[in-house]
Protein backbone atom coordinates (compact mmCIF):
# COMPACT_ATOMS: atom_id res chain seq x y z
CA UNK A 1 0.00 0.00 0.00
CA UNK A 2 1.13 3.39 -0.97
CA UNK A 3 2.71 5.26 2.06
CA UNK A 4 0.98 8.65 0.23
CA UNK A 5 -1.93 9.48 -1.19
CA UNK A 6 -1.56 10.05 -5.15
CA UNK A 7 -0.63 13.83 -6.22
CA UNK A 8 -3.63 15.17 -7.92
CA UNK A 9 -3.08 15.97 -11.74
CA UNK A 10 -3.06 19.30 -13.36
CA UNK A 11 -7.06 18.63 -14.74
CA UNK A 12 -8.16 17.95 -11.11
CA UNK A 13 -9.28 20.41 -8.60
CA UNK A 14 -6.32 21.66 -6.63
CA UNK A 15 -7.21 23.98 -4.15
CA UNK A 16 -4.95 27.43 -4.03
CA UNK A 17 -4.60 30.93 -3.15
CA UNK A 18 -7.09 32.36 -5.03
CA UNK A 19 -9.75 29.76 -5.32
CA UNK A 20 -11.99 31.94 -2.66
CA UNK A 21 -12.46 34.27 -5.91
CA UNK A 22 -15.06 32.26 -6.79
CA UNK A 23 -17.27 32.69 -3.96
CA UNK A 24 -16.32 36.35 -4.04
CA UNK A 25 -15.24 36.55 -0.39
CA UNK A 26 -12.15 38.48 -0.94
CA UNK A 27 -13.96 41.11 -3.07
CA UNK A 28 -17.35 41.03 -2.67
CA UNK A 29 -19.89 42.70 -4.97
CA UNK A 30 -17.42 42.13 -8.11
CA UNK A 31 -19.62 39.77 -10.39
CA UNK A 32 -17.37 37.14 -12.21
CA UNK A 33 -16.77 37.18 -15.93
CA UNK A 34 -18.76 35.77 -17.92
CA UNK A 35 -17.77 32.17 -19.69
CA UNK A 36 -18.10 32.11 -23.37
CA UNK A 37 -19.51 29.02 -24.60
CA UNK A 38 -16.43 28.52 -27.21
CA UNK A 39 -14.02 29.30 -24.52
CA UNK A 40 -16.00 27.03 -21.86
CA UNK A 41 -15.81 24.17 -25.44
CA UNK A 42 -12.08 24.48 -25.98
CA UNK A 43 -11.40 24.24 -22.05
CA UNK A 44 -13.10 20.86 -22.33
CA UNK A 45 -11.29 19.74 -25.26
CA UNK A 46 -7.41 20.53 -23.89
CA UNK A 47 -8.52 18.47 -20.97
CA UNK A 48 -9.55 15.96 -22.64
CA UNK A 49 -6.77 15.76 -24.60
CA UNK A 50 -4.84 15.86 -21.78
CA UNK A 51 -6.11 13.02 -20.07
CA UNK A 52 -5.61 10.82 -23.47
CA UNK A 53 -2.08 11.71 -23.50
CA UNK A 54 -1.52 10.19 -19.91
CA UNK A 55 -3.34 7.40 -21.13
CA UNK A 56 -0.84 7.17 -24.33
CA UNK A 57 2.36 7.46 -21.80
CA UNK A 58 1.06 4.71 -19.54
CA UNK A 59 0.58 2.27 -21.72
CA UNK A 60 4.00 2.98 -23.24
CA UNK A 61 6.20 3.44 -20.34
CA UNK A 62 3.79 2.56 -17.03
CA UNK A 63 1.84 4.59 -14.73
CA UNK A 64 3.87 6.40 -12.32
CA UNK A 65 1.47 6.53 -9.60
CA UNK A 66 3.87 4.49 -6.71
CA UNK A 67 5.33 5.88 -3.75
CA UNK A 68 8.61 7.28 -3.00
CA UNK A 69 9.12 3.97 -0.15
CA UNK A 70 8.04 1.58 -1.63
CA UNK A 71 9.91 -1.01 -3.50
CA UNK A 72 9.24 -1.87 -7.17
CA UNK A 73 10.07 -6.05 -7.34
CA UNK A 74 12.90 -7.39 -9.10
CA UNK A 75 15.80 -5.38 -9.61
CA UNK A 76 16.76 -4.35 -13.39
CA UNK A 77 19.82 -6.40 -12.99
CA UNK A 78 22.08 -8.81 -11.71
CA UNK A 79 25.26 -8.44 -10.28
CA UNK A 80 28.15 -11.51 -10.76
CA UNK A 81 31.89 -11.86 -8.50
CA UNK A 82 34.03 -14.53 -8.77
CA UNK A 83 36.43 -14.68 -6.03
CA UNK A 84 38.76 -16.97 -7.57
CA UNK A 85 38.61 -19.70 -10.42
CA UNK A 86 40.86 -22.63 -10.84
CA UNK A 87 42.20 -25.94 -8.90
CA UNK A 88 43.70 -23.05 -6.25
CA UNK A 89 39.83 -22.60 -5.62
CA UNK A 90 36.58 -21.45 -7.00
CA UNK A 91 34.08 -19.70 -5.50
CA UNK A 92 31.51 -16.85 -7.00
CA UNK A 93 28.47 -14.68 -6.32
CA UNK A 94 25.10 -13.75 -7.86
CA UNK A 95 22.70 -11.73 -6.75
CA UNK A 96 20.40 -8.63 -6.87
CA UNK A 97 19.54 -5.82 -4.81
CA UNK A 98 18.98 -7.83 -1.73
CA UNK A 99 20.07 -11.21 -1.52
CA UNK A 100 21.87 -13.61 -3.46
CA UNK A 101 23.90 -16.61 -3.39
CA UNK A 102 27.71 -18.70 -3.70
CA UNK A 103 28.78 -21.30 -6.27
CA UNK A 104 30.97 -23.59 -4.62
CA UNK A 105 32.88 -22.75 -1.51
CA UNK A 106 36.79 -23.17 -2.62
CA UNK A 107 38.08 -19.76 -1.37
CA UNK A 108 38.74 -18.72 1.81
CA UNK A 109 35.87 -16.78 4.11
CA UNK A 110 37.78 -13.72 5.00
CA UNK A 111 38.50 -13.20 1.04
CA UNK A 112 34.69 -13.32 0.57
CA UNK A 113 33.56 -11.44 3.22
CA UNK A 114 36.20 -8.89 2.49
CA UNK A 115 35.09 -8.56 -1.56
CA UNK A 116 31.54 -8.64 -0.78
CA UNK A 117 31.82 -6.08 1.56
CA UNK A 118 33.65 -3.78 -0.69
CA UNK A 119 30.89 -3.89 -3.29
CA UNK A 120 28.54 -2.96 -0.43
CA UNK A 121 27.03 -6.94 0.07
CA UNK A 122 26.94 -7.99 3.50
CA UNK A 123 27.28 -12.09 3.92
CA UNK A 124 23.56 -11.68 5.74
CA UNK A 125 22.56 -11.46 2.56
CA UNK A 126 24.16 -14.74 1.28
CA UNK A 127 21.08 -17.48 0.91
CA UNK A 128 23.34 -20.28 -0.54
CA UNK A 129 25.95 -21.74 -1.43
CA UNK A 130 25.29 -24.40 -4.45
CA UNK A 131 28.08 -26.90 -4.60
CA UNK A 132 28.97 -28.42 -8.40
CA UNK A 133 31.10 -31.43 -6.95
CA UNK A 134 33.13 -32.68 -3.68
CA UNK A 135 36.54 -32.10 -5.18
CA UNK A 136 38.51 -29.43 -2.93
CA UNK A 137 38.91 -26.65 -4.42
CA UNK A 138 34.97 -26.59 -4.67
CA UNK A 139 34.17 -27.64 -0.62
CA UNK A 140 37.30 -26.78 1.19
CA UNK A 141 36.06 -23.86 3.05
CA UNK A 142 32.24 -24.73 2.99
CA UNK A 143 31.87 -25.22 6.92
CA UNK A 144 34.10 -22.09 7.92
CA UNK A 145 31.90 -20.26 5.37
CA UNK A 146 28.40 -21.23 7.09
CA UNK A 147 29.17 -22.15 10.16
CA UNK A 148 26.83 -19.97 13.08
CA UNK A 149 25.42 -18.34 9.85
CA UNK A 150 21.99 -20.35 9.99
CA UNK A 151 20.47 -18.01 6.84
CA UNK A 152 23.00 -19.71 4.55
CA UNK A 153 21.80 -23.32 3.22
CA UNK A 154 24.16 -25.80 1.43
CA UNK A 155 22.62 -27.08 -1.27
CA UNK A 156 23.79 -30.72 -3.15
CA UNK A 157 22.29 -33.67 -3.89
CA UNK A 158 22.95 -36.61 -1.26
CA UNK A 159 25.53 -37.95 -2.65
CA UNK A 160 27.59 -34.94 -3.22
CA UNK A 161 26.92 -34.59 0.61
CA UNK A 162 27.95 -37.80 1.45
CA UNK A 163 31.19 -37.57 -0.96
CA UNK A 164 32.49 -34.04 0.76
CA UNK A 165 32.29 -36.05 4.23
CA UNK A 166 33.88 -39.16 3.11
CA UNK A 167 36.39 -37.52 1.13
CA UNK A 168 37.21 -34.25 3.46
CA UNK A 169 38.04 -33.66 7.17
CA UNK A 170 34.87 -31.39 7.12
CA UNK A 171 32.31 -31.09 10.64
CA UNK A 172 29.56 -33.64 10.28
CA UNK A 173 27.46 -30.75 11.46
CA UNK A 174 27.63 -29.45 7.95
CA UNK A 175 24.34 -31.32 7.65
CA UNK A 176 22.53 -29.28 9.65
CA UNK A 177 22.98 -26.76 7.00
CA UNK A 178 21.96 -29.19 3.99
CA UNK A 179 19.18 -28.89 1.74
CA UNK A 180 18.72 -32.30 -0.26
CA UNK A 181 18.28 -31.49 -4.39
CA UNK A 182 18.23 -33.47 -6.83
CA UNK A 183 19.03 -33.39 -10.76
CA UNK A 184 16.60 -31.44 -13.11
CA UNK A 185 13.82 -30.95 -9.82
CA UNK A 186 13.72 -26.91 -9.48
CA UNK A 187 13.85 -25.28 -6.26
CA UNK A 188 13.64 -21.80 -4.53
CA UNK A 189 16.49 -19.69 -3.44
CA UNK A 190 14.52 -16.30 -2.67
CA UNK A 191 13.30 -14.98 -5.56
CA UNK A 192 15.54 -17.36 -7.59
CA UNK A 193 14.36 -20.80 -9.34
CA UNK A 194 17.59 -22.93 -9.80
CA UNK A 195 17.82 -26.39 -11.16
CA UNK A 196 20.92 -28.51 -10.68
CA UNK A 197 21.82 -31.10 -14.22
CA UNK A 198 24.39 -33.74 -14.93
CA UNK A 199 27.89 -32.88 -16.03
CA UNK A 200 30.79 -35.36 -16.84
CA UNK A 201 33.45 -35.45 -14.63
CA UNK A 202 35.21 -37.70 -11.94
CA UNK A 203 33.60 -36.28 -8.80
CA UNK A 204 30.68 -37.53 -6.54
CA UNK A 205 27.45 -36.89 -8.73
CA UNK A 206 28.50 -33.63 -10.31
CA UNK A 207 26.01 -31.11 -11.10
CA UNK A 208 25.95 -27.50 -13.13
CA UNK A 209 23.30 -25.52 -12.77
CA UNK A 210 20.68 -23.09 -14.27
CA UNK A 211 19.66 -20.31 -12.02
CA UNK A 212 16.64 -18.33 -13.04
CA UNK A 213 15.81 -14.50 -12.32
CA UNK A 214 13.67 -12.09 -13.88
CA UNK A 215 13.02 -13.98 -17.22
CA UNK A 216 16.93 -14.85 -17.99
CA UNK A 217 19.18 -17.53 -17.32
CA UNK A 218 22.80 -17.94 -15.54
CA UNK A 219 23.80 -21.13 -16.43
CA UNK A 220 27.09 -22.57 -14.87
CA UNK A 221 29.18 -25.49 -16.34
CA UNK A 222 32.62 -26.04 -14.71
CA UNK A 223 34.45 -29.28 -14.94
CA UNK A 224 33.39 -31.57 -17.44
CA UNK A 225 35.44 -33.71 -19.97
CA UNK A 226 32.44 -33.43 -22.31
CA UNK A 227 29.28 -31.73 -23.01
CA UNK A 228 26.48 -34.02 -22.20
CA UNK A 229 22.97 -34.41 -23.85
CA UNK A 230 21.52 -32.70 -20.84
CA UNK A 231 23.94 -30.33 -20.12
CA UNK A 232 23.83 -29.06 -23.49
CA UNK A 233 20.04 -28.64 -23.12
CA UNK A 234 20.73 -26.17 -20.54
CA UNK A 235 23.46 -24.65 -21.57
CA UNK A 236 21.37 -23.35 -24.83
CA UNK A 237 19.24 -21.18 -22.77
CA UNK A 238 22.05 -19.69 -21.53
CA UNK A 239 21.80 -15.80 -21.42
CA UNK A 240 24.66 -15.51 -19.20
CA UNK A 241 27.17 -18.51 -19.15
CA UNK A 242 29.92 -19.72 -17.09
CA UNK A 243 31.87 -22.09 -18.81
CA UNK A 244 35.54 -24.42 -18.25
CA UNK A 245 38.27 -23.75 -20.49
CA UNK A 246 40.47 -25.71 -18.75
CA UNK A 247 43.35 -26.79 -21.28
CA UNK A 248 45.89 -25.65 -24.54
CA UNK A 249 46.20 -28.82 -26.16
CA UNK A 250 49.92 -27.44 -27.43
CA UNK A 251 50.58 -26.45 -23.66
CA UNK A 252 49.35 -29.55 -22.03
CA UNK A 253 51.10 -31.89 -25.04
CA UNK A 254 54.61 -30.38 -24.57
CA UNK A 255 54.11 -29.95 -20.52
CA UNK A 256 55.21 -31.80 -17.80
CA UNK A 257 52.48 -33.46 -16.30
CA UNK A 258 52.19 -37.27 -16.51
CA UNK A 259 50.99 -38.73 -18.99
CA UNK A 260 48.68 -40.15 -16.83
CA UNK A 261 47.52 -36.81 -15.68
CA UNK A 262 47.29 -35.83 -19.15
CA UNK A 263 45.41 -38.74 -20.34
CA UNK A 264 42.68 -37.96 -16.97
CA UNK A 265 42.55 -34.39 -18.31
CA UNK A 266 41.27 -35.01 -21.77
CA UNK A 267 39.18 -37.96 -20.58
CA UNK A 268 35.03 -37.54 -20.70
CA UNK A 269 35.45 -37.71 -17.61
CA UNK A 270 38.55 -34.51 -16.97
CA UNK A 271 38.04 -31.57 -18.40
CA UNK A 272 36.93 -29.21 -21.71
CA UNK A 273 40.01 -27.60 -23.07
CA UNK A 274 39.77 -24.24 -24.77
CA UNK A 275 39.44 -25.88 -28.57
CA UNK A 276 36.44 -27.63 -27.18
CA UNK A 277 34.69 -24.64 -25.70
CA UNK A 278 35.10 -22.48 -28.80
CA UNK A 279 33.57 -25.20 -31.09
CA UNK A 280 30.81 -25.61 -28.98
CA UNK A 281 29.73 -22.11 -28.47
CA UNK A 282 30.43 -21.73 -32.25
CA UNK A 283 27.88 -23.85 -32.34
CA UNK A 284 25.06 -22.62 -30.10
CA UNK A 285 25.84 -19.11 -30.35
CA UNK A 286 22.40 -16.81 -30.80
CA UNK A 287 21.86 -12.95 -29.42
CA UNK A 288 20.72 -14.34 -26.49
CA UNK A 289 23.54 -14.96 -24.84
CA UNK A 290 24.88 -12.09 -23.16
CA UNK A 291 28.05 -12.92 -21.43
CA UNK A 292 30.31 -15.67 -21.68
CA UNK A 293 32.86 -16.38 -18.48
CA UNK A 294 35.41 -18.82 -19.58
CA UNK A 295 36.70 -20.50 -15.68
CA UNK A 296 38.81 -22.33 -14.49
CA UNK A 297 42.09 -21.95 -16.31
CA UNK A 298 45.17 -24.31 -15.61
CA UNK A 299 48.02 -22.70 -14.29
CA UNK A 300 50.53 -24.92 -16.23
CA UNK A 301 48.79 -25.73 -19.53
CA UNK A 302 46.54 -22.42 -20.30
CA UNK A 303 46.79 -18.50 -20.66
CA UNK A 304 43.96 -16.60 -20.17
CA UNK A 305 44.90 -14.90 -23.61
CA UNK A 306 45.10 -18.25 -25.34
CA UNK A 307 41.93 -18.92 -23.92
CA UNK A 308 40.41 -15.83 -25.12
CA UNK A 309 41.61 -15.79 -28.26
CA UNK A 310 40.33 -19.19 -29.38
CA UNK A 311 37.05 -18.12 -28.36
CA UNK A 312 36.57 -14.66 -30.01
CA UNK A 313 37.37 -16.27 -33.14
CA UNK A 314 34.92 -18.50 -32.80
CA UNK A 315 32.41 -16.10 -31.75
CA UNK A 316 32.88 -13.62 -34.25
CA UNK A 317 32.86 -16.63 -36.99
CA UNK A 318 29.28 -17.23 -35.91
CA UNK A 319 28.00 -14.05 -36.35
CA UNK A 320 29.18 -12.20 -32.54
CA UNK A 321 30.46 -8.77 -32.09
CA UNK A 322 32.41 -9.52 -29.15
CA UNK A 323 33.25 -7.63 -25.86
CA UNK A 324 35.22 -7.01 -22.92
CA UNK A 325 33.57 -7.26 -20.54
CA UNK A 326 34.98 -3.70 -19.13
CA UNK A 327 31.80 -2.13 -19.80
CA UNK A 328 33.09 0.85 -21.59
CA UNK A 329 30.92 2.74 -23.92
CA UNK A 330 32.96 0.75 -26.75
CA UNK A 331 32.22 -2.89 -25.06
CA UNK A 332 29.03 -2.15 -24.51
CA UNK A 333 28.51 -1.73 -28.05
CA UNK A 334 28.73 -5.58 -28.66
CA UNK A 335 26.73 -8.59 -28.73
CA UNK A 336 28.50 -10.47 -26.12
CA UNK A 337 30.80 -9.65 -23.59
CA UNK A 338 33.57 -12.67 -22.87
CA UNK A 339 35.99 -12.31 -20.00
CA UNK A 340 38.55 -14.96 -18.43
CA UNK A 341 37.97 -15.31 -14.55
CA UNK A 342 41.24 -15.12 -12.69
CA UNK A 343 42.59 -17.84 -11.02
CA UNK A 344 43.70 -15.68 -7.89
CA UNK A 345 42.27 -12.45 -7.82
CA UNK A 346 38.21 -11.40 -7.50
CA UNK A 347 36.70 -9.69 -9.97
CA UNK A 348 35.04 -5.97 -10.17
CA UNK A 349 31.23 -6.30 -9.56
CA UNK A 350 29.97 -7.55 -13.11
CA UNK A 351 26.44 -6.43 -14.26
CA UNK A 352 24.18 -8.92 -15.72
CA UNK A 353 21.67 -7.04 -17.41
CA UNK A 354 18.06 -8.23 -17.61
CA UNK A 355 16.62 -5.42 -19.96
Amino acid sequence: MARYKKRPSYDESVPGLFDALEDNILLPGVEPLPMHSSIEKAARRAAAGRREEKLEEEEMFGSDDFSPLELSGKADRLNFISFGSGSSGNCSYIGDDNEGMLIDAGVAPDVVEKELARHGIGVDRIRAVLVTHDHSDHVRYIYPLVRKRFQIGVYCTPRTLNGILRRHSISNRIKDYHHAIYKEHPFRVGNFTVTAFEVSHDGTDNSGFIIRYGGRNMVVATDMGVITERADFYMRQADYLMIEANYDEQMLANGTYPEYLKARIRSALGHLGNTDTAEYLRKIYTPKLRNVFLCHLSKDNNKPELALAEVEKALTEAGATVGDGSNSPFARLASVQLMALPRFDATPMIPLLLR
